[in-house]
């Protein structure tokens, strides 16, 4: 099972509950991410080992690679897009372009979690233990903990059957949000100490520098969830973070409620993902990157108020 780097709750939790599904079916599996299991999901139990390369598989010889929430093929490396490995791509973004050999992309599916628990159903496997964990993480990251659009009353079932089955929310809330360092804590205020509002407060955009980063101690984890928080603000319709990867290179992180399309503005500089969750990156300058990305944001949000024409 590999999913998409820098993985979040919905790529290792979907990933580990198939992990556990076809491991209680009895099969031989393993657990394959570029860049490792991000300390935030630490806590979360996994059915085999994770590996960040091929080599480290040794012995084990897999036939097939399923490839999670991975929206193309460059989100889960090139090491796996360059194997000969047959590959099996379930995914839930818009514009996957079918890049598997078995393809299940289902853009209606408010998670990749929620395909699994359909798998998991339909071989009478219970969502039980290791396996409904994961599935609830892969549900509540996906759906902001049910406050997105995609929260479903299918989504609210599939949680339900889930929390019926032993989940302790308490508990697994605890671990989940209870993640936070003291280095997030001063990137956040060094960060927040310069947001800026466009278009009469509808835009809220912040900005993450590598000197931030490195006054704070901070690593890319440590950006997590500030994207979330700054739409928030009243008024904000679309909130952007821009995050400096290395000089020259501007990771954009771009949310947004209802109709308003975040993607159509990740689209635009070559990214994407969901209508109201997506990303991009941007060559150049973060002013540069900061003028363009409001630009784009503005010109969606403005057509999004004109009246059809007919």
């Amino acid at each position: 099972m590999a999913s998409h780097a820098n993985p979040d709750g919905d790529a290792l939790g979907s990933s580990a509950a198939l992990g556990a599904l076809l491991q209680a079916l009895g099969k031989d599996v393993r657990l394959y991410n570029s860049t490792g299991r991000p300390k935030f999901l630490e806590w979360l139990p996994l059915p085999c080992p994770l590996v960040t390369s091929l080599d480290e598989l040794g012995d084990f010889v897999p036939d097939w690679a399923f490839v999670l929430d991975c929206g193309d093929m460059a989100r889960v490396g090139e090491e796996i897009a360059g194997s000969s490995l047959q590959l099996v791509n379930i995914d839930h973004h818009l514009g996957n372009p079918d890049f598997g050999a078995v393809n299940w992309v289902d853009p209606s599916q408010a998670a990749v979690g929620c395909m699994i628990a359909a798998l998991a159903r339909e071989f009478g496997v219970p969502l039980t233990g290791a396996l409904g964990e994961s599935l609830y993480l892969a549900i509540v990251s996906d759906t902001g903990q049910f406050s997105y659009g995609n929260t479903t009353p299918d989504v609210l079932a599939l949680a339900s059957e889930i929390v019926g089955s032993g989940l302790d929310v308490g508990e697994f809330t605890a671990r989940w949000q209870n993640q936070w360092t003291l280095s997030r804590l001063r990137l956040w205020s060094l960060a927040l100490a310069n947001v800026q509002v466009y278009d009469d407060g509808a835009i809220c955009v912040v900005g993450i520098t590598r000197a931030m980063l490195e006054a704070a101690q901070a690593t890319k984890e440590d950006c997590e969830g500030l994207v979330e928080t700054i739409r928030r603000v009243r008024g904000v319709r679309m909130s952007i973070t821009l995050r400096e990867e290395v000089a020259g290179q501007i990771r954009i992180s771009l949310r947004s409620f209802g109709d308003d399309d975040a993607q159509a503005v990740a689209q635009h500089f070559g990214g994407g993902g969901h209508r109201n969750a997506s990303g991009a990156t941007f060559v150049g300058t973060m002013t540069e990157a900061e003028a363009a990305v409001v630009a784009a944001a503005s010109a969606v949000l403005t057509s999004m108020q004109e009246p059809a024409h007919g």
